[in-house]
This record gives C-alpha cells, structure tokens and sequence, in this order.
C-alpha cells in the first residue's frame, strides 16, 4: 500500500497559507510600515479582537497604529496550524500564536512583559494572485504564567 500524498495543487494552496501566516506575524513583529499589512488582507477585511471589531482598510489602519504605539519588542511564535481548503478559492484556517511584547506606562519606571497564548480562526481567499485574510477572529486569548491580564 502506497503512502497517502497530498495532491499537489492543495499542497501548494496550503504551503501558500502557511506563508501568508508567516508574513502576517512577520510584519507585526516588525512594525512593518502599514501597506505590508494592507497587501496581506482583503478590502472587507473584518478582524474580531478582543478590542472590539476592526472592518475594512480604514479600520485595520486605525487599530494598527494603536498597536504600533503601545506594544513594543513583539515575538509571534507559530505553534500549531490547521489549513482546511474550502469550495472556490478559499479556506479556514485555525492556529495558537504565542504571543509576547512589552507595553510602558508612563510614569513608570520600567515596562511590563506580557504573554498570551492567541487561538485564533481566519478565513482566507484568494484573489487570484494571492491569500489575503478575510476574517481574523481571536477565538480565545489565554495569559501565560506571570503575565497580567491585556
């Protein structure tokens, strides 16, 4: 009995994912300049976080540069990642995250670590050249030991 492969055209969706999923976490690690994250998302984007919702570009730009001015030294470790290929060119895609940062409250003298494991569900499309994010929806946000609440 021959071993079970993937098709080839689903391996490629699927690697293709797990790279849109990479850049994503790349780019907010970075600080990358707002475009690199407009590139990476639909126009009907919708992100649910635990914020509150944030829809389209407008609302993407806006909750960017909040996040970009309170939280600082970010690492995004990928810890697990399940792609499942839909009808049409789609897929829901289900990972962990863990995320760490620091955030400075002024006056304080130090700033302060945190650490969260992020479940989180996305929906993805693909527009004909590439994935792009359609829904990102923050599914469960659990403190790591030692660290404050968001």
């Amino acid at each position: 009995m021959s071993p079970l492969r993937t098709p080839p055209a689903e391996h490629t969706a699927t690697a293709a994912i797990g790279q849109l999923v990479t850049d994503w976490y790349r780019a907010l690690d970075r600080h990358d300049p707002l475009p690199v994250l407009s590139a990476l998302v639909t126009d009907d984007v919708v992100l649910h976080l635990p914020e509150g919702a944030v829809h389209g570009h407008s609302g993407l730009a806006q909750w960017y540069e909040a996040v970009t001015h309170r939280f600082f030294d970010e690492e995004h470790t990928l810890a697990s990642l399940e792609v499942r290929l839909a009808a049409g060119p789609c897929a829901e895609v289900d990972l962990v995250v863990n995320w760490q940062t620091k955030v400075w409250q002024a006056p304080a003298a130090r700033s302060t670590w945190l650490g969260f494991d992020a479940h989180q569900r996305w929906t993805v499309a693909h527009d004909g050249a590439r994935w792009r994010i359609r829904t990102y929806t923050v599914t469960a946000l659990a403190p790591m030991p030692g660290s404050p609440p968001l």
